[in-house]
């Protein structure tokens, strides 16, 4: 029993909503994979539907008297208790700045560019994307703005908000500015070293898709990924959606080049075990979901950048690679794929990149849509931007709009405002791993055999199962001793591609 009623209440009306959004999530990710085209405008006004059921149960006229009285009462809570409560309160804010039909209305603006999109991109032709994402666009400012006077923050803040709470961009401003200070130089550096070694041997292909997935498989069981609650698909860009107990990822597949797909598949799988690991007893609950993007980010680039990239993972996975596809030789040998996964290029894909050259691409990603946002950057001048910005960050420019502004499903899908919890992500993960090295005796020796329970035990302890309880810098702070900084990403680069 709970002494205080209103907050009993409140948990009540939660997890209600909580199952609103969770059937949304299964809707929203066989939109992506399995729904056949023609039923588009259904899957429309399902979504729309449940979309709006949930914001209801969450602006019912008695929420912020309910949370009133819980706050009053608060002494009665234990410290699990208050931080649900204090999360509900953020919950509630962003979802009473806006009314149900602009709820709706965006809700059915993000299905239709998205399908649109999918159409775009195959014929890499951004101006049939315009009109649909014109009316993204304009919805999201809306949005924006209604939550920027509600929180008190600016416009972009308030968007930013919604996927790292207290995430600001003044702070964003900072750390993309140390990283701009120094990764510059240090990729030349990279590059220098590069060209004065021999290039590494190609992989012969063709690489069968099924193959690919039957390997993939293999691979994400030995890290931990439970089949029992959790599915591994195909969609146009690879995300992780489902449930916390019905865990979806995605990947894509290419018969000429297997190695991105399976660091792709890596990628998400460590979004799965961090969303599998979320502390049961409060699943239904505010403070039982991830804290937000950057360390949401930083699970699938810890596994895929730190571990999976690394020489241990390599030297464990090459034999099963070299099964997987009947191959041997010198260019399958460990050494020569560990270098193929080390290779730094700048190039067009930002979700193929290197580590060293990663930050470039979301940094350019983070300035057009802000601009965009400002009204700086007109929709049909994107394309243009893009292409100096490759030009100006990379030293490359795309060749038409597929590999440039078409290639990511973010913006068609609403998610303005998330593109930065990418880097932030990948300087977590370094802090998190390094941390967790430090801590685990052994751990690297045991990638090393595929045994992925220590530091999947580590992370459930440190960052899964506290849920949001504590605020991004706090959960850091407590596993790594800092908060969220640039030293660790730094030292990481420098160890992995300038090594003495």
């Amino acid at each position: 029993m709970i002494a205080n009623d209103a907050y009993a209440g409140l948990e009540r009306r939660f997890a209600r909503a909580s199952a609103v959004n969770r059937a949304a999530a299964i809707l929203n990710w066989d939109r992506s994979t399995m729904m056949p085209d023609g039923a588009s405008d259904d899957r429309a006004d399902q979504l729309a539907t449940l979309g709006v059921i949930a914001h209801e149960i969450m602006v019912a006229p008695d929420m912020a008297d309910l949370l009133a009285r819980a706050e009053a009462a608060a002494g009665a809570l234990d410290a699990w208790q208050a931080a649900n409560l204090r999360e509900m309160r953020r919950v509630w804010a962003h979802e009473s700045a806006l009314p149900g039909d602009l709820v709706e209305a965006r809700s059915r603006a993000i299905s239709a560019c998205e399908m649109a999109w999918r159409e775009a991109r195959r014929t890499a032709d951004f101006g049939t994307l315009v009109p649909t994402l014109t009316e993204v666009l304009v919805l999201t400012r809306r949005v924006g703005e209604a939550k920027a006077a509600a929180l008190g923050t600016s416009l972009y803040d308030a968007l930013l908000d919604e996927y790292e709470p207290g995430g600001r961009a003044a702070r964003i401003d900072a750390l993309f500015g140390e990283l701009r200070g120094f990764l510059p130089e240090l990729l030349g550096r990279v590059l220098d070293r590069q060209r004065s070694e021999p290039a590494p041997l190609a992989l012969d292909g063709p690489f069968p898709i099924e193959a690919q997935r039957r390997v993939g498989e293999e691979l994400i069981r030995i890290i931990g990924f439970d089949f029992h609650h959790g599915r591994l698909d195909v969609s146009a860009h690879p995300f992780t959606g489902g449930t916390a107990d019905d865990v979806r990822i995605t990947t894509r597949y290419d018969e000429a080049d297997f190695t991105r797909s399976l660091m792709g598949t890596l990628h998400e799988t460590g979004h799965g075990l961090y969303e599998a690991g979320l502390p049961r007893d409060w699943r239904r609950q505010p403070v039982g979901a991830a804290r937000g993007m950057v360390l949401h980010e930083s699970q699938s680039l810890l596994m895929e950048m730190q571990a999976c990239r690394g020489r241990a993972f390599i030297d464990f996975a090459a034999p099963r690679l070299q099964a997987a596809f009947g191959r041997s030789g010198p260019a399958w040998q460990a050494a020569n794929i560990h270098r193929l996964y080390t290779r730094v290029a700048p190039g067009f894909i930002r979700v193929d990149a290197d580590e060293v050259t990663y930050p470039l691409h979301v940094m350019l990603r983070y300035r057009l849509e802000r601009a965009m946002l400002a009204g700086d950057l007109a929709l049909v001048d994107l394309p243009g931007a893009w292409n100096d910005g490759m030009r100006e960050l990379l030293g490359i420019v795309p060749p038409d709009d597929a590999l440039g502004c078409l290639q990511d499903i973010h913006w068609p899908d609403g998610g303005w405002g998330y593109f930065p919890t990418y880097t932030l992500g990948a300087l977590a993960a370094a802090q998190l791993f390094a941390a967790a090295c430090r801590a685990v005796p052994g751990l690297l020796d045991g990638i090393g055999r595929g045994d992925f329970a220590p530091l999947l035990g580590w992370l459930r302890a440190n960052v899964h199962a506290r849920g949001s309880v504590a605020g991004t810098d706090e959960i850091l702070t407590a596993a790594t001793g800092a908060p969220l900084g640039v030293a660790a990403f730094k030292a990481h680069l420098e160890s992995r591609y300038l090594p003495a």
